[in-house]
């Protein structure tokens, strides 16, 4: 579907991702409602934008928020649901409550947004769900089992409802970027990649949503070549890239994203 005409709703807006998805549909001629956490900063961000860009803050850990925020959003055509938390570190390093935030905001969120506005979607015979996993969400690593949860949950999530849609009009894609450089929750957790490992810019994050949504796309990995192999090798050999990781220093590299989003969880 074309979103210029079209009303977006986007979680997650303030976060560096968010903002640069945000441009991205206002740039495509869609009315963004703008979601997340800190109304200052999504008034910053709404100036920036078209006038018909609106602010919708809204706690999506808190019970009841996503059904809350879909109510205030209205009728909308196109949902991305971005907003996400860092999650990483070993099991036996977080509390139940953190496990249950991020298992609220990574997955439970997306899917009740989702629940309250895909009836108004089939009503129409138009729309769009787009959801913003990550590599993570395909290959897990070490220091990443809850965030991976979430990740494949959503990807999950996603393969069934794309069966359940089909021939609906209503459309379902998923994004899996890698690391991101300049924003987001990597680039803040201020760790430092070994050479050889690439990283993505969040305009080219940006990019993926709407080519997804306008060229229907189910799956877009947004990482370098590199990246995007090893994931697929990993896929396929599991145990063998495993050890492939740790001779490659994977346990140093998850303990220090770990402790640089630990303030985030």
């Amino acid at each position: 579907m074309q979103l210029n005409g079209a009303t977006a709703l986007l979680t997650g807006a303030t976060g560096g991702i968010g903002r640069a998805i945000a441009r991205a549909l206002d740039a495509e001629g869609a009315r963004v409602l703008l979601s997340g956490r800190r109304a200052d900063q999504l008034e910053d961000l709404r100036a920036g934008l078209g006038d018909a860009a609106e602010c919708l803050p809204a706690d999506l850990a808190d019970p009841g928020g996503a059904a809350e925020l879909a109510g205030r959003a209205g009728a909308v055509d196109v949902l991305v649901a971005n907003a996400g938390l860092p999650a990483s570190g070993r099991l036996d390093g977080f509390t139940p409550a953190e496990i249950d935030r991020a298992l609220d905001v990574n997955l439970r969120a997306p899917m009740q947004l989702t629940r309250e506005l895909l009836p108004g979607m089939l009503e129409r015979g138009r729309g769009h769900l787009v959801y913003v996993s990550s590599l993570s969400g395909k290959v897990a690593s070490t220091g990443s089992s809850v965030y991976s949860a979430t990740k494949f949950g959503l990807r999950g999530f996603a393969a069934g409802l794309r069966e359940d849609l089909h021939l609906s009009g209503v459309g379902v894609t998923v994004v899996f970027p890698g690391f991101v450089r300049d924003a987001g929750m990597f680039a803040d957790s201020g760790v430092r990649l070994p050479g050889w490992v690439g990283t993505v810019t969040p305009e080219q994050v940006a990019e993926a949503v709407v080519s997804g949504v306008e060229h229907g796309r189910a799956e877009l990995d947004v990482a370098p070549l590199g990246l995007r192999a090893g994931t697929l090798a990993s896929s396929l050999a599991p145990v063998t890239a495993a050890r492939l990781q740790r001779r490659l220093g994977s346990d140093r590299l998850a303990r220090a994203i770990a402790d640089g989003q630990r303030a985030k969880r």
